[in-house]
């Protein structure tokens, strides 16, 4: 009996049920149990579990935190090539993102880029052409302008955009040692352009600090926001909480060529597993052809594997403009998510101080900079 732990809701037992089945229906002496935890008491309890002996067989695990917790993971290499496994059935960056130091821990079930999730119907109201694939930052902010009016914004900004984002305009907050360097003049434009977006054009609210990507996707379902940053993941939820036609598109570039960061989630063994050989086998089948056939049907996530993604485009997509178009164009423009040990800090200082510049009280670099000197 291998247990199987993952961040979800209860509501998920009957699906994540289904998949865990499909591990007995081939090795019919495993059995997978599949436990939840909300998302934050999953990284909460994650090492307490590891550290006393208590953690699952199975473990979920995110690419942004394979830096803070691969150690409680059990190396795949071995396996994997003991059974000559291909992993070119999954897409490249995140089989990439579920590894540390070339080393593979997790393999894949979802995978995305962020993308810039839109209303139509208040593009065409305006008479703004809907983006394409190469869009520029001008482009993005000009429609951000236009589109808002009185209460309503044509963007509604959130933290992670000052990470994603800056990206797509070809910064880096990284030095070449891999070490955060936020001062450096690139990065430090990228975040001036969101900035100067929200405090100087007002084509977007601050959002409050410590806030999630809750309000931004509120602001977009209700209609107050014209656009708002995304991923995949939440695709189906959105398109179920609106009345409008929306479309995605990718983040704008700057003046250089489009590149993305993609992020995923998978699942690995743990390394105190007492049953590592089954655990592989039992992997295997719940990243495999049919699971990930499943969990895209039911638009739960856009698969790892190449092969099934057509499923999720069915659903999950089926009524949003330039799904298949923006994705594709995404990965085939993809660069490596750089992170370290210290990311998850990194992401939490962003959230928390950056809205000190949107609302004026700090400029840019000085946030920058304050943030720079709480981080090794």
């Amino acid at each position: 009996n291998l247990t199987w732990q993952m961040w979800g809701d209860e509501k998920d037992t009957p699906l994540f049920q289904s998949i865990a089945d499909l591990v007995t229906a081939e090795y019919p002496n495993i059995k997978v149990t599949p436990q939840f935890s909300g998302w934050t008491d999953y990284w909460t309890r994650l090492p307490v579990l590891a550290s006393s002996g208590q953690i699952a067989d199975l473990v979920a695990m995110q690419s942004m935190r394979m830096p803070s917790f691969y150690g409680v993971l059990e190396p795949l290499d071995p396996f994997i090539a003991a059974d000559n496994f291909d992993k070119s059935v999954f897409e490249s960056s995140i089989i990439s993102g579920l590894s540390q130091d070339g080393v593979q821990y997790a393999l894949p079930y979802d995978v995305g880029p962020w993308l810039v999730f839109y209303n139509r119907d208040k593009f065409a109201e305006a008479g703004i052409a809907e983006p394409k694939p190469d869009w520029t930052f001008a482009d993005f902010q000009a429609a951000a302008e236009k589109l808002t009016s009185g209460d309503n914004y044509g963007y509604a900004v959130q933290a992670f955009d000052f990470i994603a984002e800056p990206v797509a305009l070809g910064a880096e907050y990284f030095n070449d040692g891999n070490q955060f360097d936020l001062t450096n003049p690139g990065y430090a434009a990228a975040v001036g352009k969101l900035v100067d977006l929200v405090a100087v054009a007002k084509a977007s609210p601050v959002f409050a600090s410590g806030a999630g990507a809750a309000t931004a996707s509120g602001r977009f379902a209700s209609g107050n926001a014209a656009m708002y940053i995304d991923g995949p993941w939440s695709l189906i939820s959105t398109q179920g909480s609106v009345n409008f036609k929306m479309g995605v598109a990718p983040l704008p570039r700057g003046e250089g060529p489009s590149r993305f960061i993609t992020a995923g989630s998978g699942w690995g063994i743990s390394a105190a597993s007492q049953h590592k050989e089954e655990a592989y086998k039992a992997l295997k089948v719940l990243t495999g052809p049919k699971a990930a056939e499943i969990l895209a049907s039911a638009g739960r996530a856009l698969p790892g594997r190449l092969a099934e993604q057509k499923f999720w485009y069915d659903v999950a997509a089926k009524d949003v403009a330039g799904t298949r178009e923006t994705l594709q164009y995404s990965f085939e423009h993809s660069t490596p998510f750089r992170l370290n040990e210290s990311w998850n800090e990194f992401e939490n200082l962003i959230t928390q101080y950056i809205p000190l510049a949107l609302n004026g009280d700090n400029t840019t670099d000085a946030v920058l900079a304050d943030i720079q000197s709480q981080l090794p």
